[in-house]
C-alpha cells in the first residue's frame, strides 16, 4: 500500500492556480513524465525556488485556500504524481482539482484555517515532516521537535479511490 507523508514544502498563498502548478506550455508533453522538471516554475513566492532542494524533496504540500483553481486540467496532479507528491492539505479546493487528485490515487485533504495556521508555523523547521493516515483520517505534523495531530474527513468513495490508487486502480479491483 502506498505510504502517504514525507517532507513538507509549505506554499503559504492562497488562489494557487493551474498555470502555476503546471504552465500550459508544457502541455503538449507527451508523458506525465515528461512534465516532471517543470513543478511549479510558474509560482511566485517570496523565497521559493521550484527547482530548489524543498521542492524535490517534498512528498507533501501545504498552502491556503482555493488551492488549484483556474483552467481544469489533469496535468496538475500529474505534475505532482510524477514528483511523488502524495497529499495537498488546504483549507479549500477547486472541486476539479480535488477530483482529479483522488483519481490520480492522492489525498487533496481539506482543514480549517486555524488547523492551517499551526501546520505553517513549522515552516521554517528543517525537519518539517507530516505523516497521513487516510484510512484513520488523521494527518500528524512533526518539526523544531513538535508533534501535533489532526482529523480530516474524505467521502468514502473519494477515500477508496485513494487507497486504491486512483480510479484505474480502483475500477480494476471493483469491476
Amino acid at each position: 500500500m502506498k505510504t502517504f507523508g514525507g517532507p513538507v514544502l509549505f506554499l503559504d498563498r492562497g488562489d494557487i492556480n493551474t498555470d502555476e502548478i503546471i504552465p500550459a506550455k508544457y502541455l503538449t508533453e507527451i508523458t506525465k513524465e515528461d512534465l516532471k522538471p517543470y513543478i511549479l516554475e510558474d509560482l511566485k513566492l517570496p523565497g521559493f525556488d521550484p527547482k530548489g532542494e524543498k521542492t524535490k524533496n517534498a512528498r507533501v504540500i501545504v498552502s491556503r485556500a482555493n488551492f488549484g483553481c483556474g483552467s481544469s486540467r489533469e496535468h496538475a496532479p500529474w505534475v505532482f504524481e510524477v514528483n511523488s507528491i502524495t497529499a495537498v492539505i488546504a483549507e479549500s479546493f477547486a472541486r476539479i482539482f480535488r477530483q482529479n487528485m483522488f483519481n490520480c490515487g492522492m489525498a487533496a485533504i481539506e482543514l480549517p484555517a486555524a488547523d492551517l495556521d499551526q501546520i505553517f508555523s513549522h515552516a521554517g523547521d528543517e525537519d518539517a515532516t507530516m505523516s497521513i493516515d487516510i484510512e484513520a483520517g488523521t494527518l500528524t505534523m512533526s518539526g523544531g521537535g513538535a508533534q501535533k495531530t489532526f482529523s480530516f474527513e474524505i467521502s468514502p468513495f473519494d477515500k477508496a479511490l485513494v487507497l486504491a490508487g486512483g480510479w484505474v486502480d480502483y475500477a480494476d479491483q471493483k469491476y
